[in-house]
């Protein structure tokens, strides 16, 4: 069986028609800092380069320029600008981007209304795919700032929130846009013109139904917010909808790439095969699977059972004791590697056609720009980083 095709980086960062790269993928599996490995380099190599990341660690958000939460892109200090490249970077602020959607397209009097609603404050906080939502939201505000002239981005790389399933990333932007703009809020939201107590019953049974996650609004007086918000978000319903059909519209459109991000273990690859064939039935380009954390040795050649097989007559000639202990770490490192190949090898085989670059695991995390030079490197498969300032 013939090996998967290479991913080739570096042409997929050199490119000027892609604008748009998304890494996806199951929580968990290095997206974040992929993304922001992906954007350095890129923006080493020349290009004016924007990461949108999702909760980043602190110390990788602090390598970034990003010690607190900032809804705004910002500079990154330390980039080798010596190619004319750039890199912002910033951290969604989930609730301040539907706060921005909201003050965009409603008048200031409404929109206050809309702000101070306790129903509308649960709703961007905790309902259920709000944060999926907003990343895209976030995205078509920033491609939209870019062919506005008001920054000179030209590419931007998007790391998606950490879902419990990769394929909300996809659903949950049409599903919060079908929730706010569907009937069903409607009829939430009408006034009860019959039916006295029975009808407040039935209503407040209904919406304890569709908002069980939003637990600090009870009873009657959600039906209250719930009127009073649909009051005031009326002119804004379809809104919501034609935002989610524009996000899909530019997630389908020519210069955006998917990188589906996993690590070599069987829940991570379903994931990623789920993702794939979620992404080819969609219609969404995929550019390849970027398979993270792979275990290798120094000395691949030396098998397993070699090693151990060298261990035990080093033990029997009671000689070179530390000796036999490497050779047993690397019969282990080497055990691992297999497994991990064989997980792997299923994918290749359900997807053949998928281009895949294997990233070896690191020993600790990265949290500098030196480190993401690095993984930068390694996914480009250069020798060294580009840089090793």
């Amino acid at each position: 069986m013939s090996a998967a095709p290479t991913l080739a980086i570096d042409e997929l960062l050199d490119d000027p028609r892609t604008r748009v790269l998304v890494c996806c993928g199951s929580g968990g599996v290095g997206k974040t800092t992929t993304a922001a490995a992906l954007g350095l380099r890129a923006a080493e190599r020349g290009r004016r380069v924007v990461v949108l990341t999702i909760d980043p660690a602190r110390r990788l958000a602090q390598s970034l320029g990003l010690a607190e939460l900032d809804n705004t892109p910002r500079p990154v200090a330390g980039v080798d600008a010596s190619s004319g490249g750039t890199l912002d970077a910033m951290m969604l602020d989930m609730k301040r981007t539907f706060d921005e959607v909201i003050e965009g397209h409603a008048p200031p009097q409404k929109a206050a209304q809309i702000l101070e609603n306790p129903f509308y404050q649960a709703l961007s906080s905790s309902f259920a795919g709000t944060q999926e939502y907003m990343a895209m939201e976030k995205l078509g505000q920033l491609r939209a700032q870019a062919e506005a002239g008001e920054h000179d981005w030209d590419l931007i790389v998007v790391d998606t929130p950490p879902s419990r399933s990769a394929l909300d990333f996809l659903d949950a932007p049409q599903r919060l846009g079908s929730f706010l703009d569907g009937r069903f809020i409607r009829i939430l939201g009408a006034p009860a013109k019959a039916g006295g107590r029975a009808y407040l019953k039935m209503m407040s049974a209904a919406i304890g139904t569709a908002t069980g996650l939003m637990t600090k609004i009870l009873g009657a007086q959600v039906l209250k917010d719930v009127q009073t918000f649909v009051a005031a978000l009326d002119t804004m319903f379809g809104g919501f909808r034609e935002r989610a059909d524009a996000t899909y519209r530019l997630l389908q459109a020519p210069g955006t790439a998917f990188l589906v991000v996993a690590a070599p273990e069987p829940d991570a690859l379903r994931e990623a095969s789920y993702f794939v064939d979620r992404l080819e039935g969609d219609g969404m380009p995929l550019a390849g699977l970027v398979l993270n954390r792979v275990h290798t040795g120094p000395a691949e050649g030396l098998s397993a059972e070699r090693a151990l097989t060298a261990a035990e007559d080093l033990d029997d000639a009671q000689e070179h004791a530390l000796t036999a202990g490497l050779l047993r770490i690397h019969a282990d490192r080497m055990r691992l590697s297999e497994r991990e190949k064989s997980v792997a090898s299923r994918f290749t085989q359900a997807h053949p056609d998928v281009a895949v670059v294997r990233v070896p695991a690191r020993p600790q995390d990265v949290h500098d720009l030196t480190g993401l030079r690095g993984v930068g490197a390694d996914l480009a498969g250069a020798d060294e980083p580009a840089y090793s300032r």
